[in-house]
């Protein structure tokens, strides 16, 4: 047993079954996640993996099966509410408004506020503190359609960093 091992499971998935017209995607999934830990989902293309990050992710909902997170279970039924739980999704497709700023993405949904208008000042400056700790260093109010999609990718890791997100999934 690990150290990891010895804390309790962050996020648990019990019998997870998923399916749709003519296929099942998922048939009694399951996953432990540990503080600290890495996992990697592999398997053939149509396996489940995508499926299971979607049913962790509240894209869709598991038609059997228990989420529990920090022991307590849970039904996300949306990324949103997800990410106001601590788990984040990072696609390889980025799903981000390449028309906003980088700083805009990084905080959509979730503006800093002073007066009941926007922070822009504030959004901008812990944008940029949020890129550094990425040892990315880029105007944070260019729109985030002007950077390549390497740079895109890295702006979504960002995002997930300011929800401060306790389980990460990069997919």
């Amino acid at each position: 047993m690990n150290s990891s091992q010895q804390a309790s499971p962050i996020l648990e998935l019990h019998g997870i079954s998923k399916q749709f017209p003519g296929v099942r995607a998922l048939s009694d999934a399951g996953l432990r996640l540990y503080p600290g830990e890495v996992h990697a989902l592999m398997g053939q293309n149509g396996a489940g993996k995508s499926t299971l990050i979607k049913v962790m992710n509240g894209v869709i909902a598991p038609d059997t099966g228990r989420i529990l997170l920090e022991g307590k279970a849970i039904h996300p039924s949306s990324t949103l509410e997800a990410q106001s739980l601590g788990i984040s999704t990072v696609y390889q497709e980025v799903n981000l408004c390449p028309n906003l700023s980088v700083a805009e993405n990084i905080f959509i949904g979730r503006y800093p506020r002073r007066f009941g208008s926007i922070a822009w000042r504030t959004m901008r400056r812990e944008a940029q503190k949020l890129l550094e700790r990425l040892k990315l260093d880029i105007d944070v109010t260019a729109p985030l359609s002007s950077f390549p999609l390497a740079i895109q990718q890295m702006v979504a890791l960002a995002r997930a960093l300011n929800i401060s997100a306790r389980v990460l999934i990069l997919d």
